[in-house]
């Protein structure tokens, strides 16, 4: 595709993309909404509802690499739209699901199929965004970028609202339901706007890679769910969710062994020799680790501490993902004027900020006390992100820009995961305490990641 015309489709390469990203994202919150109907619908005891979540969840981050290396190796077009459909199937099967095993089983499906829609659809922006190191390359990437994560922070605010009036309307099979006619659009943009770009070079699969990256994932975020005060044992490190930590972290040092000396790795190690693609990741799981933590943690402080009805503790969140979006929208220019690394570290250091703030907050406290944490918060994820997210791109070969986003959304999902069961531990007995020292915590490892960032050792990339 010619630079004039990848100028010209870009927008509109960008809003089909993004059809991914607000999928997967939205059935993650819409479905909370929904548990107790589906619980009276089936007599499912709790357990069972939990693992309707979780396993969307354990599915959407195991397979997030594997996405990545078939979105290359197929092509990000091919791998996007078969990604919708399947979604759209896997969405039907949860909706017409019949017991709680299926619907389980159903939802793990729509994971699997959720993550073949996250690398994909930022390869076909990494495909479309000019990358020639001409003035305004940054700010169209980072740009794209910052509309695709805006997307998924609207469909996460968006999720419990509209499965609310679903649920009261036309019964909970609706919030499964909804998501075809949003798949349909998305595929009928992607066939129509974005042409096929170039597949890797046709070479095999590395199936034993894959499956071992598909069980460190799947047993790590398995272990932290388990381990984790959400979890359908009750939670606690010992048992079964020990072990499965313990065999994830095995699983993944064999991972990148094995990767080392396969003749056509399913994730090419090479990727991260550049600075800026390992440090994407270890402060993209920095990003998550804080704020999914922090956010389950806050929940807990509005009901338990505050004693809030859960309505209003819902609203209070608003104003994290309206700062959220309009951060998102802001840090392309930003990028093309400052630079990748100087508005991701200032991005950091802003949400750290915010964390420190939360740390303040005692079992008194109004809403208008949280508002200054609440902006800063998701106003420096906001930047950090897009930017973060724009500098991998750039730093890495586009056929391997899916492998690259799949590897760093696989972590950061981790890092989630982590988040909640770690933090969610330090508020168990006391809220208030637990919400200090999640929050003190928090803007630490942040101001870390911002050291990371700083060093030296950066290596400049071509915007």
């Amino acid at each position: 595709m010619s630079r004039a015309m990848s100028n010209a489709r870009l927008p509109l390469i960008t809003a089909a993309a993004s059809f991914g990203f607000f999928v997967t994202q939205l059935d993650v919150t819409i479905v909370n909404v929904a548990l107790d109907a589906i619980g009276a619908a089936f007599h499912a005891p709790t357990a069972q509802l939990q693992w309707v979540v979780d396993a969307y969840i354990l599915a959407l981050a195991a397979m997030l690499l594997s996405a990545g290396a078939i979105g290359d190796r197929v092509g990000p077009r091919r791998a996007f739209v078969a990604g919708l459909v399947l979604f759209g199937l896997t969405s039907a099967a949860c909706g017409f699901a019949m017991s709680p095993l299926a619907l389980i089983l159903a939802r793990a499906a729509q994971g699997a199929a959720g993550a073949l829609l996250i690398p994909p659809s930022l390869a076909l922006i990494a495909h479309a965004a000019p990358n020639d190191g001409k003035e305004g390359d940054a700010s169209k990437r980072a740009s794209a970028v910052g509309w695709w994560t805006a997307a998924g922070g609207v469909s996460i605010a968006l999720g419990p609202v509209l499965g609310g009036l679903l649920v009261e309307t036309l019964g909970w099979r609706w919030v499964f339901f909804v998501n075809l006619p949003v798949c349909a659009l998305g595929a009928v943009l992607t066939l129509a706007v974005a042409p096929e770009a170039p597949a890797k070079p046709k070479v095999p699969f590395d199936i034993p890679g894959q499956a071992l990256a598909v069980a460190a994932v799947s047993l790590l975020v398995g272990g932290l769910i388990e381990g984790g005060p959400k979890s359908s044992l009750g939670g606690g490190w010992s048992g079964a969710p020990l072990l499965a930590l313990v065999a994830g972290v095995l699983m993944a040092v064999a991972f990148v062994l094995f990767e080392r000396r396969a003749a056509h790795p399913a994730m090419p190690l090479s990727v991260f020799r550049k600075r800026p693609a390992w440090t994407a990741v270890v402060v993209g799981s920095a990003l998550n680790f804080t704020y999914y933590g922090l956010i389950f943690v806050l929940g807990l402080y509005m009901l338990r501490a505050l004693h809030w009805a859960p309505a209003k503790a819902g609203l209070a969140f608003l104003p994290l993902t309206a700062t959220f979006i309009v951060s998102n929208l802001l840090s392309g220019g930003l990028v093309a004027r400052f630079g990748a690394r100087t508005v991701t570290t200032g991005g950091v250091l802003l949400a750290a900020c915010g964390y420190a703030l939360t740390a303040r907050l005692g079992a008194g406290s109004q809403m208008i006390e949280m508002l200054p944490g609440f902006a800063l918060i998701p106003g420096g994820m906001g930047l950090a992100i897009p930017a973060l997210t724009s500098g991998l791109l750039a730093s890495v070969d586009k056929h391997d820009a899916g492998a690259a986003s799949g590897a760093l959304n696989a972590c950061r999902q981790v890092g989630g995961a982590a988040g909640v069961a770690i933090f969610g531990a330090l508020a168990g007995t006391d809220v208030v305490t637990g919400l200090h020292v999640s929050g003190l915590s928090a803007a630490v490892l942040l101001v870390g990641a911002a050291v990371i960032l700083l060093l030296p050792l950066w290596e400049k990339v071509a915007a």
